[in-house]
C-alpha cells in the first residue's frame, strides 16, 4: 500500500510541477514577445491570465508542506507565495493604474525566469528520481541576480500603488459594522512594504544556505 501511495504521489507531483511550468514559459514567452513588439505598456494585458493562473497555482504548494507531500517548510514557503499573490491580485489586478509601469516586465520576467528553472528542476525530481547537475546549479544560482531584480520590481510597484490605494478606499472595513471591527487596505499595504526591509534579507540569506547544502551535497554524491 505504501508503494502504491508513493507512486501515486511521485504522478501527481510530476503533473503538478510540469503544469505550473507550462504556466510560467507563457508568462515568459508573452513578456518578451510584448516587450519587443509594443514595449512596456503592454506587458501586463499580454501576461495576465496566465501569470493570474501560474501564480494561484501555487497555493497548493502551502497544501502540499502542510499534509507532508513535500519536504519544503510552510514557514518559508508561506511568505513567499503570499507576498507573490499580493503583488498578483492586489496590487496589479486590483490597480491597473500599476499595469503599463516598466517595472511589471522586469517583475514578470524575474519571476518567469525562476520559476521555469525551479519548476523544471523538481517536476525532473519526481519523474526521473533526480535532476542533472546543470539543473541543480541554475536552481540554486539564477537567484542570485533574480531574487533582486523581483524584489526590487515587488517593492517598486507596491509604493507606485499607494496613492491609488488611498484614494480609492478599496478593500478598506470602515466602522460602525455589525462586526465591529476595521480594515484600512493602505495602511496594511504599508505594513507588507516595511516586512520587506527585515524579510528580504532573511530570505536572501536562507537561499543561500540552502544553495551552499545543496551544491556541497551534490558534490559529494
Amino acid at each position: 500500500m505504501g508503494g502504491f501511495f508513493s507512486v501515486v504521489k511521485r504522478l501527481y507531483l510530476t503533473a503538478y510541477n510540469w503544469t505550473v511550468f507550462y504556466g510560467w514559459v507563457q508568462v515568459l514567452y508573452f513578456a518578451l514577445k510584448t516587450l519587443s513588439e509594443s514595449g512596456p505598456e503592454k506587458v501586463y494585458d499580454a501576461v495576465e491570465k496566465p501569470l493570474q493562473w501560474a501564480q494561484t497555482a501555487a497555493v497548493m504548494e502551502i497544501l502540499h508542506g502542510l499534509i507532508g507531500l513535500v519536504r519544503s517548510p510552510v514557514s518559508a514557503t508561506l511568505p513567499q507565495i503570499g507576498s507573490r499573490l499580493f503583488l498578483t491580485w492586489g496590487i496589479l489586478y486590483s490597480f491597473p493604474e500599476t499595469q503599463t509601469h516598466f517595472l511589471v516586465s522586469s517583475l514578470v520576467i524575474s519571476w518567469s525566469i525562476t520559476e521555469i528553472i525551479r519548476y523544471s528542476f523538481f517536476g525532473a525530481k519526481e519523474a526521473l528520481g533526480f535532476a542533472p547537475y546543470w539543473m541543480l546549479w541554475l536552481r540554486y544560482s539564477t537567484f542570485l541576480l533574480l531574487y533582486p531584480t523581483g524584489i526590487s520590481s515587488e517593492v517598486g510597484l507596491i509604493y507606485l500603488a499607494l496613492p491609488y490605494i488611498k484614494l480609492s478606499d478599496k478593500y478598506c472595513i470602515r466602522m460602525p459594522n455589525k462586526w465591529n471591527f476595521s480594515f484600512d487596505y493602505y495602511y496594511a499595504s504599508l505594513v507588507s512594504l516595511a516586512i520587506y526591509v527585515p524579510g528580504s534579507p532573511h530570505m536572501y540569506t536562507y537561499m543561500l544556505g540552502q544553495r551552499k547544502k545543496a551544491l556541497a551535497k551534490s558534490k559529494k554524491e
